[in-house]
């Protein structure tokens, strides 16, 4: 005779191996929807280069992919950080723990990437960083649930710097903004300004958002410097641009105004008659080949103008997430993470790159120039592509690496 105590223990342990065996089968009849948070500056200096223009990125991604994987319908969450980490960090916590968000995407603003790297790899989601550049998110900082996919402060410091010495430019100033990716931008520049035969005659710190850049930029006229390199970015960039313009700096041979870190909307901002001339390096641009264009031509036509690197790269990313998702047949993040290691990510974004054990995206880079305003052939054409610098001479070697992934 099977007493009441015994029923209830041989039911308890029926249902346990039931929630053990049975996972696989409960996580095929879920119907939830899979969740990507998609964590930027929708309003402020940052906003143009990834921002709104990055939802509309990952939207496409997800469309494009058919609106499910694994059988359940993807949801796309949006919000502004404000480039703040700590209003960054408290979004992205209740995103995981409230609506199960399992990817976090863009990530614009360094110390915002930092912070959500750090909670991801506590709550095993991924997080894909396209926004951020600073180069320490692939070395010390490095975490085996984050990717950096677009670009970052090493690729832009080496290929600019590198272009602006060999072309006799070697005395700098450096103009830092006065943050994370700021100060990353600017030791990296120093690195490869130093190795290229250069020296830093003035580096100088200003303010995050700052409206006048009269006095920063009368300190690097008055240096003895051939170069005036601005390590920072969005409406910073712009602001600092503009005003060398109107100071003439650069105009009579003497100096010349660098730009670390311009993307296309700095570039459409500034005008062709404040940015020709100017030398940069980038990841990615709309009118490279016929791929390219017809990825630009549908942004476009969604949401009124042209990509910038950083959001093609917020498309490219979020797809080869859903393609590593679907082969993987499961959300866990570490199997995710190898899976989208082990696949080439061949797009439009990029030819046979590749997601290294310390989280670089691995491709191609771009140095070009800003036009001419009588050589522009339309309200986007911009740049001239001086050199294609391969993705093994673009980032940082492993054999460099103070990632604690990486094996010496």
């Amino acid at each position: 005779m099977i007493t009441r105590r015994a029923a209830a223990l041989a039911l308890g342990a029926a249902l346990g191996l039931a929630g053990f065996s049975g996972s696989a089968s409960a996580q095929q009849a879920d119907n939830s929807p899979i969740r990507i948070g998609v964590l930027t500056d929708m309003s402020g200096l940052f906003a143009d280069i990834s921002g709104p223009g990055a939802v509309v990125a990952v939207n496409m991604a997800v469309e494009d992919f058919g609106g499910k994987v694994l059988g359940r319908p993807i949801e796309v969450l949006s919000a502004d950080h404000q480039n703040k980490a700590d209003i960054g960090l408290s979004l992205a916590r209740g995103w995981i723990d409230e609506k199960n968000v399992v990817m976090l995407a863009d990530l614009m603003n360094s110390s915002v990437a930092l912070g959500v790297m750090e909670l991801t790899k506590a709550k095993d989601r991924i997080a894909i960083v396209n926004g951020a550049s600073t180069s320490v998110i692939t070395n010390e900082k490095c975490t085996p649930n984050s990717i950096h996919y677009t670009w970052d402060t090493y690729a832009l410091a080496r290929g600019t710097a590198n272009a602006v010495v060999s072309r006799g430019k070697k005395k700098w100033a450096i103009l830092q903004a006065d943050f994370a990716y700021g100060h990353q931008l600017a030791n990296d520049s120093r690195r490869f300004v130093e190795a290229a035969g250069g020296t830093i005659v003035a580096d100088i710190k200003h303010p995050i958002n700052t409206s006048d850049f009269s006095s920063f930029l009368l300190q690097a006229q008055s240096s003895s410097s051939d170069v005036i390199a601005l390590a920072n970015g969005g409406a910073d960039t712009i602001n600092a641009i503009k005003s060398a313009a109107e100071f003439g700096i650069g105009r009579d041979g003497k100096q010349q105004v660098v730009g670390l870190a311009i993307n296309l909307n700095d570039t459409k901002a500034l005008g062709l008659q404040a940015a020709q001339g100017l030398l940069l390096t980038e990841a990615w641009y709309w009118d490279l080949n016929d791929d390219t264009r017809a990825f630009a031509k549908r942004f476009m036509d969604k949401f009124g103008k042209m990509p910038t690197s950083t959001q093609a790269g917020d498309y490219s990313s979020t797809m080869h997430y859903l393609k590593a998702v679907a082969a993987a047949g499961t959300l866990d993040a570490q199997t995710v993470m190898a899976k989208m290691r082990e696949m080439p990510v061949d797009d439009f974004f990029a030819k046979g790159g590749r997601i290294r054990i310390d989280g670089r995206m691995v491709h191609d880079m771009y140095l070009a120039e800003v036009k001419k305003p009588a050589d522009s052939k339309g309200p986007w054409d911009f740049y001239t592509i001086l050199e294609t610098i391969p993705g093994d001479k673009a980032f940082r070697p492993l054999s460099e690496s103070a990632c604690p992934l990486v094996k010496k």
